[in-house]
């Protein structure tokens, strides 16, 4: 059975969930009904590009290099342990708008927590942010059951903020959990937000 987390909730992934080796994290939103002529530059509507992100830290909670930024121009970690679906450019559609695949089993050891986030591509430039965004969540999955293990649905007003942290997997003691962080941040770029994690924006030029 599902559990439904509430903001700074954790929970355990492998307690109860014997033989859990990949689990999906499914991430989703939609765009709020247009507030006068917020969705628009030029007269024409713009949709909102929300870019699903994965930071693999190590001990340190850290970033030690430009290949532990899963995105959508790194879509595969050289261990082949997480894994990005595609970049989905409007968030139409019910269901979940983008996807991560982790395979836990296999994640070398020197990876202890893996943050998930999402972050407004060009916000600035179109005048775009998560004020405009409603119903998001984050969901994990059993990948090979099939098996939804937890979802945390963030119902906070983001008004203003351009990225959130949904959520971060972390390894305690060889077992699996999930935080269901629910940050908000002011950050307009993925070098921005990895340099919040200690990584240097100079490693991106």
């Amino acid at each position: 059975m599902s559990v439904n987390l509430q903001k700074g909730q954790k929970v355990s992934l492998t307690k109860g969930n014997a033989g859990l080796r990949r689990v999906m994290v499914g991430l989703g939103w939609d765009e709020a009904k247009p507030q006068g002529f917020g969705f628009y530059k030029g007269g024409q509507k713009q949709d909102i590009d929300c870019d699903a992100i994965a930071f693999l830290l190590d001990g340190g909670n850290t970033l030690a290099s430009r290949d532990d930024v899963v995105f959508f121009n790194n879509l595969s970690h050289s261990s082949g342990c997480v894994i990005h679906q595609g970049d989905n450019l409007t968030g139409a559609g019910e269901g979940d708008d983008e996807q991560i695949m982790v395979d836990l089993a296999r994640l070398p050891a020197r990876y202890e927590r893996i943050v998930i986030l999402v972050s407004i591509y060009k916000a600035t430039d179109r005048g775009q942010q998560f004020g405009m965004i409603e119903n998001a969540f984050i969901r994990l999955v059993d990948a090979d059951l099939g098996k939804e293990l937890c979802i945390y649905n963030l119902s906070e007003n983001y008004e203003g903020m351009t990225a959130l942290v949904f959520g971060e997997l972390y390894r305690r003691n060889g077992e699996w959990k999930f935080n269901a962080v629910g940050q908000p941040l002011k950050i307009w770029s993925v070098a921005q937000l990895a340099e919040k994690y200690g990584l240097p924006r100079s490693v991106w030029r």
